[in-house]
């Protein structure tokens, strides 16, 4: 069960990356751009499934925190 549910946020959160690198790309923006290359990186360093969740969803909200 927590196999599957690591690879279902695993997958998320690499949409939402790129999601946000596309549009940091297009406009420019430095802050979604660099939470992009953050969730690409983060999830190969936690392999706890709750602190990938936990990480993960924090780091989505950091362009909406965060605005330059």
């Amino acid at each position: 069960m927590e196999a599957t549910l690591e690879l279902i946020l695993r997958v998320l959160f690499g949409a939402v990356g790129l999601g946000f690198f596309t549009y940091g790309t297009r406009q420019k923006a430095i802050v979604p751009l660099f939470t992009a290359v953050a969730l690409f990186m983060f999830p190969y360093f936690v392999s706890n499934v709750y602190l990938l969740g936990i990480t993960g969803f924090a780091l989505i909200s950091v362009p909406y925190f965060i605005r330059f």
